[in-house]
């Protein structure tokens, strides 16, 4: 598995829209509910390529050809946050969970961060989500919850947790 940084969302957007798809569809709480259609899909992947090199960082773990885990960092542009990066949209394909996507998509955005002088990672997940024990696995912090922060498809709302990570840069 190659974990890589893309400038361009056209080469990989059929399989960018799957795994979205591919997520949501297992339940992920990344912004969607299932069913997710091809186009909303889509929609979502054209405006990441826009903010590619405008404060957004977009890395894909690749299986030969296959892109089967993606994660972004959001680069706090205020004066006062510029030492900040948010990690957004970590998304593993279900067939490839528990073999370290996540863990290197993580370290990737993590070693992003330093090389850029980013001290500072912030990331929220739904309470309950195995992202939650991951980011514990890899030394976040939980800083709070939201209780009813985000509706579920069963139409549940659900609370969500923030983490942050201090790096030495």
């Amino acid at each position: 598995m190659d974990v890589i940084e893309i400038q361009a969302v056209s080469p990989f957007k059929t399989m960018l829209i799957q795994l979205l798809q591919n997520c949501v569809d297992d339940g992920a709480s990344i912004g969607f509910l299932p069913p997710l259609s091809e186009a909303e899909a889509e929609a979502y992947w054209l405006g990441v390529a826009n903010d590619i090199g405008d404060g957004r960082k977009l890395f894909v773990a690749c299986e030969g050809e296959a892109v089967i885990g993606t994660v972004q960092l959001a680069l706090t542009s205020k004066r006062n946050g510029c030492h900040r990066a948010e990690v957004e949209k970590l998304m593993v394909n279900t067939a490839a969970r528990g073999q370290g996507v996540g863990k290197a998509l993580m370290a990737t955005a993590e070693a992003c961060c330093q090389q850029l002088k980013r001290s500072l990672i912030v990331l929220d997940t739904r309470e309950g989500d195995v992202a939650s024990s991951l980011y514990r696995k890899l030394g976040y912090t939980e800083a709070g919850r939201i209780p009813d922060f985000a509706l579920s498809a069963s139409g549940q709302l659900d609370a969500t947790i923030f983490f942050y990570k201090q790096l030495t840069v």
